[in-house]
């Protein structure tokens, strides 16, 4: 199976497990990708984890089968691999992408869109189109961007140069860079603690925050709808749970609502 999932513990993980293909997207695995979504979407996990098994996190699109000249890759992203990168970043739970060996093109795109990203500090990642005549997609521009600057998306884009995961952590791309060795444990951690914690207050967040990315809100707005978020995480098990524990001086036992 070229993408698996795995639950427990309420975590979700996909494990892309296309190792010969460095996990390489083809037809086949792209209705993987988006069965194993709507699969962790409907079990209601309350956090999602991505890594790649074998030597890559994901080298791209497999271009093995490509027909450069004949084929509409106009439409090739809106029906196969756009649908994919905003189901991640639309995902109904805090996701997380654990990163090592390349990085590229629709992988990248499905890295950046998880909400945080742990990546080897050897890792490979970058745009590499400058090589092959053809655009950075799979949204690294609107992601690049926010995090690193026009500026330094655009160095990356002209040069083709690829940066190591420490680089990446280093300019804020993503959040860590650790030791190979160290990733996925690290991933896993963080992963864990955010499914045991008060996840509904969580997605007013990444709803919040997902707003003001998308609509450039102002600081009038922002604090209109934290008061409106603050209002429904109070209506929450969770939140009553949360004050109680506070007030009790103990432990809180959040269930996700």
């Amino acid at each position: 199976m070229s993408v698996e999932l795995v639950i427990a513990n309420n975590v979700g993980e996909i494990v892309m497990n296309r190792p010969a293909k460095m996990n390489a997207f083809d037809d086949a695995m792209v209705a993987a990708m988006n069965q194993r979504l709507a699969e962790a979407e409907n079990a209601r996990v309350r956090a999602l984890l991505i890594r790649g098994e074998g030597p890559a996190f994901s080298a791209g699109r497999d271009l093995a089968g490509a027909e450069p000249g004949k084929e509409d890759a106009e439409a090739i992203l809106k029906t196969v691999f756009n649908p994919v990168i905003r189901k991640i970043a639309n995902f109904p739970a805090p996701t997380f992408a654990a990163v090592h060996g390349p990085c590229l093109g629709v992988g990248l795109g499905i890295a950046l869109a998880c909400d945080v990203v742990y990546i080897a500090e050897d890792a490979k990642t970058g745009s590499p189109f400058a090589r092959i005549g053809a655009v950075l997609d799979s949204g690294a521009h609107a992601f690049m961007t926010a995090r690193i600057g026009a500026h330094r998306t655009l160095e990356l884009i002209y040069s083709g140069r690829l940066i190591t995961g420490a680089e990446a952590a280093q300019i804020g791309l993503v959040n860590r860079a650790l030791p190979r060795e160290a990733l996925l444990d690290e991933a896993r951690k963080l992963a864990l603690q955010t499914a045991q914690g008060p996840t509904a207050a969580f997605m007013e967040s990444k709803r919040l925050i997902a707003r003001i990315r998308e609509e450039g809100l102002g600081l009038d707005r922002v604090l209109e709808a934290e008061a409106k978020a603050q209002g429904a995480a109070g209506r929450t098990e969770d939140y009553r749970e949360g004050i109680s524990a506070f007030q009790e001086k103990r432990a809180p036992k959040f269930v996700g609502r």
